[in-house]
């Protein structure tokens, strides 16, 4: 969410954004909006401040008459607020529901195009192997070597379902460890965070597309049970399970004012992560590539609103997760993504995307982005601004450090032998303990 003085003075490049991310957003309709909401509370507090200017001429009435018709005035402004009140609430809340819906402006930068094809490669790092067989993919090599159960997991969790298993079970944990371990060593503050949430975090870091939740578009799962209150009453608050930690480490300065000398805030986010994947229905069926839960390590950096040095946060950021996959040893590239495939409050946005040679393409392994000001509005996160004594809104940024799935695929296809085993990266070699899979453990 922007500021409505700064949609005023940028409204030509917010419009050109919307146009650019495909947003059915009508600029101009949200103007018309906003002076209907300011109509219409000027007009209530006219009636209101009439209201209270009657209650003043009743105290001082000086004749029983003069008292009379100060308190039929009253009941008529009385009904007149009455009447007002509705008008305003309405057009507040419709204002408000357009705002929500209003695109943060892009770098100058950004790559123009329509989709994810559009996005421009940066940099390609690694040489693909060449393998002298042909390679199995990950479903292959998972089910030889007994690394995960896709059937079971079907059984009991239904479509996208799965079990991770053995050596399987014991790389995932392995990738999380490693990941956290090495945040932390960049100076990262390791957390382990909510997955189960209010409303707030999920409409305030964007993951909700309007003001509320709708599950008609929202990759979103909604808890339906109902919980309880300290004293025992059934709790009005929905609650929802994150895809991410990144609105659980964004929201924990929620309605907080910060002190620049703290800023940046650098976290580093462990969490189960949960996605209904509706908007890719029919897309990756089989195998691990696209599942509805997963393990993550989030990076989040809250930053002071320096569009310069949050770009260098950012660099910083991808430079740390570029520094695993070298580890790793995965052939990988990094893409610039272009307007058509960034989010709404999306101001610049890198993708790492790892070669995955059983099937035959780039996969996705996690994405970087600049939010500037637009989640911390929504979220209410300030500081202190020391030059002009003003409270301003900090700038937040996001990384996918490292997922649980995705890497285990790139691994199993990218160091897989003739002979069916595969050989475990050496970073990853002490959580797993051993250099090589080649039986079912």
């Amino acid at each position: 969410m922007l500021d409505i003085q700064f949609i005023r003075d940028h409204s030509d490049e917010i419009a050109k954004a919307a146009k650019g991310k495909k947003l059915s957003f009508d600029i101009d309709e949200l103007f018309a909006a906003d002076r209907e909401r300011i109509d219409a509370a000027q007009a209530l507090e006219s009636a209101q401040a009439e209201k209270n200017g009657l209650n003043g001429r009743i105290g001082k009435a000086k004749s029983d008459a003069e008292r009379q018709a100060a308190i039929a005035d009253g009941k008529s402004i009385k009904e007149k607020i009455e009447s007002l009140e509705p008008a305003a609430r309405e057009s507040k809340a419709r204002f408000e529901a357009l705002m929500a819906l209003v695109p943060n402006i892009v770098a100058p930068d950004t790559p123009d195009g329509g989709s994810d094809e559009d996005n421009v490669e940066v940099s390609r790092i690694g040489a693909l192997r060449d393998f002298g067989f042909e390679p199995k993919d990950h479903i292959a090599l998972g089910e030889s070597l007994g690394l995960f159960d896709l059937e079971r997991g079907t059984k009991v969790a239904g479509y996208r379902g799965y079990y991770l298993k053995g050596d399987g079970a014991l790389i995932a944990l392995g990738l999380m460890n490693y990941a956290l371990s090495k945040m932390a060593s960049k100076g990262y503050l390791p957390m382990i965070t909510p997955t189960l949430v209010k409303g707030f975090p999920l409409f305030g870091s964007g993951y909700f597309k309007g003001l509320e939740y709708d599950g008609e578009v929202d990759e979103i799962y909604q808890v339906a049970s109902s919980d309880k209150e300290t004293d025992g009453s059934e709790s009005k608050e929905r609650k929802f399970l994150v895809g991410t930690s990144e609105p659980s480490l964004l929201a924990y300065h929620s309605g907080e004012t910060l002190e620049a000398s703290e800023l940046p805030i650098r976290y580093a986010g462990f969490s189960q992560c949960y996605r209904s994947e509706i908007g890719s229905y029919g897309k990756d069926t089989k195998g691990l590539y696209r599942v509805h839960e997963f393990m993550k390590v989030e990076q989040v950096v809250i930053a002071p609103a320096d569009v310069a040095l949050t770009d260098a946060i950012q660099e910083e950021m991808l430079g740390i997760t570029e520094e695993m996959f070298t580890e790793l040893g995965l052939p990988y590239r990094k893409l610039r993504i272009c307007s058509g495939d960034m989010g709404t409050g999306k101001y610049k946005a890198f993708d790492l995307e790892a070669w995955m040679p059983g099937l035959g393409r780039w996969g996705e392994l996690g994405s970087a982005s600049n939010f500037t000001d637009w989640q911390a509005r929504r979220l209410d996160v300030k500081y202190h601004d020391p030059e002009t004594g003003k409270k301003i809104p900090a700038y937040m940024l996001n990384n996918t450090a490292l997922t649980s799935i995705r890497p285990l695929i790139a691994i199993l296809e990218n160091f897989q032998e003739a002979d069916g085993s595969v050989v475990i990266p050496e970073v990853l070699r002490p959580y797993i303990g051993k250099e090589r899979i080649s039986t079912v453990r």
